[in-house]
């Protein structure tokens, strides 16, 4: 979804800047509060995406995303060259497969090729609205 449309020389390029790691059920790939500077995309697996609210009386966690094959998630952030501290958590629901990019990195590719860099920054409200609109849903639950 946040390399769609791009060319075939452009996912070369980019599949140069990752790294795979693998997770089992239940372990997190990141919780949130942390201080990251990751995207992920799923190669194999599923994570589910958690949201904790503690507002005094309003105390709970939802799920605001299950996210599978393919999907992206991380920190945003990253790309604009500023680490910033995750809004939710994600953990695995099963043996999963993720593929990490550095955001500064993917970053500098992005402003070096500015089509590039537009695409992908078009293919990403699409996917931020997505996910806003899923933890909106997702919130009025709690």
């Amino acid at each position: 979804e946040f390399f769609k449309g791009l060319e075939k020389s452009a996912i070369e390029k980019i599949a140069g800047l990752c790294q795979v790691r693998r997770y089992e059920p239940g372990e997190y790939v990141f919780c949130q509060g942390d201080c990251e500077e990751h995207l992920y995309i799923i190669a194999e697996g599923c994570v589910l995406l958690k949201r904790s609210l503690n507002a005094g009386t309003r105390k709970g966690s939802v799920v605001i995303g299950i996210l599978a094959n393919k999907r992206v998630f991380g920190c945003w952030s990253a790309l604009l060259g500023k680490v910033n501290y995750l809004l939710s958590s994600a953990v695995c629901e099963k043996p999963t497969r993720i593929v990490l990019i550095k955001g500064a990195d993917l970053r500098e590719m992005m402003v070096s090729n500015r089509e590039l860099g537009v695409s992908m920054l078009k293919n990403l409200c699409f996917l931020l609205l997505d996910r806003m609109r899923g933890t909106y849903a997702a919130m009025e639950k709690i």
